[in-house]
């Protein structure tokens, strides 16, 4: 039991985790592939997420992130720019181990299961979630 408890702390700890509004703004910087500008940010937020955020909201969520350890802010001119200093890849692992411990008692096979379960799923999807298994054993 104290698996789980220590498990439901670390799900509700905000500060390990993003905001759904600072997912949004991280996603985007990823998205980038490369050192993004805030006014560009800020454009890509609009087009991708219909985001409309003010200078200071976005300033607010770029301060926090940094806060977080998930960017680096600095100045290139008149500009400031946002560079990605943890990788998508593994926040999403941290989150998929997180989720994976909190809803399948951190058991892989029940993890994919559901996901099998869940709907939505191509035979296709099927096919190459059963080749990646299938590859684990060489």
């Amino acid at each position: 039991m104290v698996k789980m408890e220590k498990t439901c702390e670390n799900f509700l700890n905000e500060e390990r985790n993003l905001s759904s509004a600072e997912t949004i703004v991280m996603k985007t910087i990823w998205d980038a592939g490369e050192d993004i500008s805030v006014p560009d940010l800020m454009a890509a937020l609009k087009v991708k997420y219909a985001k409309e955020y003010a200078r200071t909201t976005v300033q607010t969520f770029l301060l926090k992130l940094s806060e977080k350890g998930f960017i680096r802010v600095y100045r290139k001119g008149k500009l400031s720019y946002v560079r990605a200093v943890k990788g998508e890849a593994d926040y999403k692992a941290k989150l998929l181990q997180e989720q994976m411990d909190f809803w399948y008692r951190g058991n892989p096979a029940e993890l994919v299961m559901g996901l099998f379960h869940a709907g939505g799923m191509t035979e296709k999807d099927k096919e190459q979630i059963r080749r990646a298994l299938d590859g684990l054993d060489d």
